[in-house]
């Protein structure tokens, strides 16, 4: 089986889920992406934030791939990228981290590692570019799969939480930790970036 782990660009923007590919959540403030999903240009939009990190930034994602089929993502950006992040009353991120937006590995490729791969090639990235950790809103009323990940599966895999809160806590994960989980903690990850997205196969190529 081979498997590789690719930066995300405008290229492979398509091998996300397909409701990922134009979801503006984290990319637009609330009034722009309900605006952009309205006007039919979310699709559009997404495309237009993510040339612009890259190009200002540099990589804010990694596509998962299993014998050339994608089977998972993770995207994440320093907080002035993410339109969403100054609305949560546990804002902001900490000067030092990166947010982590959303991932997922799709049913069916889930206890073979990919989870903690592709987490530990993101701190590894991070790290060389000068960040200590990664941070996310978690939500702890999590009911069904959205754009937020779990608050507790998030602390099952070692974020400790920086801002409590009853529904959006903040909570960060020092990236060295990351590079240092071990195999024990797949069950975890598997836990975590399966709940966030419904669909059941990403596209082929």
């Amino acid at each position: 089986m081979g498997r590789r782990l690719v930066p995300l660009t405008l290229d492979n923007l398509a091998d996300l889920p397909h409701r990922c590919r134009s979801c503006v959540f984290w990319e637009l403030d609330a009034v722009r992406g309900e605006a952009a999903v309205e006007a039919g240009r979310a699709e559009l939009e997404k495309e237009a934030w993510l040339s612009a990190v890259l190009l200002e930034w540099g990589s804010c994602g990694r596509v998962v791939y299993v014998d050339d089929v994608p089977v998972g993502f993770v995207m994440f950006a320093p907080p002035a990228y993410v339109a969403r992040a100054t609305a949560f009353p546990t804002s902001p991120v900490s000067p030092d981290a990166v947010q982590l937006m959303t991932a997922v590995i799709v049913p069916g490729y889930q206890g073979q590692g990919l989870g903690r791969v592709m987490v530990q090639t993101v701190a590894k990235d991070l790290l060389g570019r000068g960040f200590k950790a990664i941070e996310a809103f978690g939500e702890a009323r999590w009911k069904e799969p959205g754009c937020l990940l779990p608050a507790d599966h998030l602390l099952a895999v070692g974020f400790k939480t920086v801002r409590p809160h009853p529904t959006y806590p903040r909570l960060r994960l020092e990236l060295r930790t990351a590079l240092s989980w071990k195999e024990d903690m797949e069950h975890a990850l598997d836990k975590l970036l399966g709940v966030v997205q419904k669909d059941p196969v990403l596209r082929p190529l």
